[in-house]
């Protein structure tokens, strides 16, 4: 009674090992779906087109939770569009990383004792791509691990030809449209990787340092300054101060000496400056800082350079050579002997910039770069999202990817690396530049060069919606595939990647947006809620969990902490419930073939089935309809334990339970109830199969003898409700459950059996007689039955004879013992909320712990009294 058509099937097996070995199954059954064909999109197709580019990993990586967490929700949604028959694209891929990959070749030839300038440009890019060959792309192979439905037929890189095309392309488009240029300004340079890197590649920290109040000028002509970098001084051009400081107005416009040099710098008034901070007076390093260099910009300041690429001293003076940490100390020392330090603060804990690949501290650098005017494509991604045309999901994270557009600098693009995609322009002998497009032969002739910088890796990566699918051809993939319909990615990326993507695509494909919607993930963390890093010691390799608990196990536990948007917390012991979740799984399925369950054949009418029966396939179609609203919400949290306990609780610990004295009593009823188990588990098992794979896929073939669950049809809610059999069953649960807590209340043994008389007369409950004996362990009342407890439950009542079956004495004496422990608590809580002056000083929380502690004493004695009126009289 759910719409669920069958593909045509072989014949059934009622056949499945006791136990299900994961390690045995996943590595074949992967195999075999791709050697199938399952995962290959077809741009020719008539079906509707389905699109999720995967954000690609480095190619220096490999797989780690934060990737095993988004791929499991990539591919749950992909496996499910693709059993509703769409063409479903997974395009999978990796980027170049050029930074990492860069120093992992330096690495190993400093290891040979040579450097990439012993070897050439050319030489080390042949090197890398020899290293990407032999290392690279290990996380590829991770995938397969986990079960990506990937087509690996379209794996792309982001320096393979097509891609180094695209990237050329639109960098000359830019160009010509003036949105890209060249000029000299600050940006983030990291001294060891000697490279520029973004404003977004900064990690910064709280480090201890010091702050060092420094007198500049002389005698009545003297101000106070403040720094955390003395060594910069030495490249000071200016001294600032409000223009409306009454302290400093006699001073503007005026020269005065700067300490360590034959200097004089001015006194300048800028609007930038805070007068209630600190002395109200800063020094300006227009080479050094950004705020100093837009000051210097509106002063016409000159901006002099004290540090080369290495953060190395290059003023002439004693200072030169020194590191800039070691011309620090010596600085302050220098100005200290000079009586010219005021004051000095150690340790000053501030908000550092670090290089985010190795951890360098970063120096803000004047130097001549290319940059993307962001201008007015930032604009356009901003509305993009404004009109509708891209949703945010979760929509509250709108706010931070506005935050970041509306507020967008130019953007620094070339970085001083040899491994990339080379900036295309070209210097000529007097002082020409050309920017060459793809097609475009590059000046010839004496004198002219390249220039030497590569592209930020986001630069390419930024095109990856487009570019993975032919552009700037005009490819059957680009037309089918075009624009794609998920981006999952997660929160912490919107400004290294979402953002560069919505610029680009609406960029080069006219106003087509990339991706119709954002779905933004939280970041894994450990069962604490701490963030896993190598120096917490709590980072988890997910192979690791594979292999010790299966695939579908990794994937659910991911799953079933995924709300849109939130970090998720993940342990091991989590994945180890979820491995249970899977051998439970198994072992109903397997019960359920050995007991008769089948496919085969149309559902039987409602009016030939029972209750239970039409429970159960009302209960199906519900779960069938909540399970595709929490997809299309992305609320795959949500889904996963609906799933859960749908298939936990509703089928596996009830229908299941409950249809054994039909399936042992046997004839038309029991057929029925064949039919329908069969039917139940075939729609469960495709409702988790895009989460769990594996073993769902294992177990539909053998249930149906159909190809493969990969390729079935995805369930549909067929209507079919029935509120009369939810209330009779929930009506039989709340007797068993009631039976079964006073059972253990009273210390019976699990499968220890009772006599018990059930009057059930005139209620609903009195088909369930057989099925209530059976699940509460209660035989038939014999001629010395004597009731010793009552128990009224739902219009019906279960009378035990516990005579013989506990020592009633030493039961009683436990429960007074409970019951006097719980009126104690009580008493205590009570005094304590009927102190006032307690409740007028204590907090908040300490109140409301007591409040809580004296409800569950109210709970306690309520529960035990009955268990005590319900024991039997001596």
């Amino acid at each position: 009674m759910t719409e669920n058509a069958q593909q045509q099937p072989s014949a059934p097996s009622t056949e499945l090992p006791t136990q299900y070995a994961p390690a045995d199954v996943e590595g074949p059954l992967y195999e075999r779906w791709v050697d199938k064909g399952y995962f290959a999109a077809d741009a020719k197709s008539d079906k509707p087109a389905y699109t999720i580019v995967i954000p690609p990993p480095n190619v220096t990586g490999s797989l780690h939770l934060g990737h095993a967490f988004q791929h499991t929700l990539m591919d749950a949604l992909t496996r499910r569009k693709r059993m509703q028959g769409y063409e479903s694209l997974w395009l999978p891929g990796m980027d170049h990383a050029g930074i990492a990959t860069q120093n992992k070749v330096e690495q190993q030839l400093a290891e040979e004792g040579k450097s990439r300038h012993d070897l050439g440009r050319e030489e080390f890019v042949d090197r890398v791509w020899q290293w990407k060959e032999e290392y690279g792309g290990k996380i590829l192979g991770q995938m397969r691990r986990l079960g990506d439905g990937v087509d690996w037929d379209r794996e792309r890189f982001t320096m393979d030809e097509g891609l180094s095309k695209a990237v050329q392309t639109i960098f000359k488009k830019l160009y010509d449209d003036e949105l890209i240029y060249r000029a000299e300004r600050i940006i983030n340079w990291c001294p060891r990787c000697l490279t520029a890197i973004s404003d977004i590649e900064v990690e910064y920290q709280e480090d201890d340092g010091e702050l060092v109040s420094i007198k500049y000028g002389e005698g009545e002509e003297t101000l106070i300054v403040a720094t955390t970098r003395a060594e910069t001084m030495l490249g000071d051009t200016a001294v600032a101060v409000h223009p409306d400081d009454e302290r400093y107005k006699h001073l503007v416009g005026k020269r005065i000496k700067l300490p360590l040099t034959d200097r004089r710098i001015p006194v300048v008034a800028d609007t930038h400056v805070d007068p209630e901070f600190g002395t109200g007076a800063v020094k300006v390093t227009p080479a050094h800082d950004p705020n100093d260099f837009a000051i210097g910009q509106r002063h016409g300041l000159e901006s002099i350079t004290v540090m080369d690429e290495r953060a190395v001293i290059t003023a002439h003076g004693p200072f030169q050579g020194l590191d800039r940490f070691e011309a620090r100390s010596a600085i302050v020392a220098a100005l200290r002997s000079q009586g010219r330090i005021v004051a000095e603060k150690r340790p000053y804990v501030h908000s550092v910039g670090h290089c985010s690949r190795c951890k360098t501290t970063i120096e803000p650098r004047l130097s001549m770069q290319w940059w993307v005017k962001v201008g007015p494509l930032a604009k356009a991604a901003g509305d993009a999202v404004r009109d509708g045309r891209v949703k945010i999901h979760p929509e509250d994270m709108s706010k931070r990817y506005f935050d970041w557009v509306d507020n967008m600098h130019d953007w620094c693009i070339s970085r001083q690396l040899w491994w990339g995609h080379r900036i295309p322009v070209w210097y000529g002998p007097d002082g020409e530049v050309v920017c060459v497009g793809p097609d475009e032969q590059p000046p010839s002739g004496e004198g002219w060069k390249q220039d030497t910088d590569v592209l930020d890796t986001w630069f390419s990566s930024g095109l990856w919606p487009f570019s993975t699918l032919g552009w700037p051809e005009q490819t059957e993939d680009l037309r089918k595939f075009y624009p794609t319909d998920v981006l999952l990615t997660g929160h912490d990326i919107i400004f290294f990647w979402v953002a560069r993507m919505m610029m680009f695509g609406l960029y080069a494909m006219d106003g087509e947006v990339p991706f119709r919607t954002i779905a933004l993930t939280g970041l894994v963390r450990d069962e604490r809620g701490k963030k896993m890093s190598k120096s917490f010691g709590n980072v988890v390799d997910p192979l690791d969990w594979m292999d010790k608990y299966g695939s579908d196990a990794v994937r659910f536990t991911l799953a079933r902490g995924a709300n849109p948007g939130t970090d998720v917390p993940i342990g091991e012991d989590w994945v180890q419930a979820s491995r249970n979740f899977a051998n439970k799984i198994w072992n109903a399925t397997r019960f359920a073939l050995m007991n008769g369950a089948t496919v085969e054949g149309p559902l039987p009418e409602p009016s030939k089935l029972s209750a239970t029966d039409r429970w159960i396939l009302s209960r199906l179609n519900k779960t069938v309809a909540q399970v595709d609203a929490f997809y299309e919400d992305f609320q795959f949290a949500k889904l996963s334990d609906a799933l859960f306990h749908f298939a936990w609780d509703e089928v596996f610990d009830w229908y299941v339970e409950l249809s054994k004295t039909t399936f042992q009593a046997g004839g038309e009823a029991a057929e029925v109830s064949q039919r329908v188990l069969g039917e139940v588990l075939d729609v469960t098992l495709k409702l988790l199969h895009p989460i769990v794979p594996f073993v769902t896929d294992t177990l539909w073939t053998t249930l149906t003898g159909g190809e493969s669950v990969v390729v079935a049809e995805w369930p549909q809610d067929s209507g079919f409700r029935d509120a009369a059999a939810e209330r009779e069953i929930e009506t039989l649960q709340s007797v068993i459950t009631e039976v079964r807590r006073f059972r253990a209340d009273q210390g019976l043994q699990p499968g220890q059996r009772v006599p018990a008389r059930l009057s059930l007369d005139g209620t609903a409950l009195a088909p369930h007689e057989a099925a209530i004996r059976q699940l509460l362990r209660l035989q038939p009342e014999g001629d010395s039955f004597t009731a010793t407890a009552t128990l009224p439950v739902a219009g019906a009542e279960v009378a035990l004879d516990l005579s013989g079956t506990i020592d009633v004495a030493a039961e009683r004496k436990r429960l007074a013992k409970d019951l006097a422990a719980a009126e104690k608590e009580k008493a205590q809580a009570t005094a304590k909320l009927g102190n006032e002056a307690f409740l007028a000083k204590a907090p908040d929380n300490v109140v409301e712990k007591i409040r809580t502690r004296l409800a569950k004493a109210d709970e306690d004695i309520t529960r035990i009294q009955s268990q005590l009126d319900r024991l039997p009289q001596q």
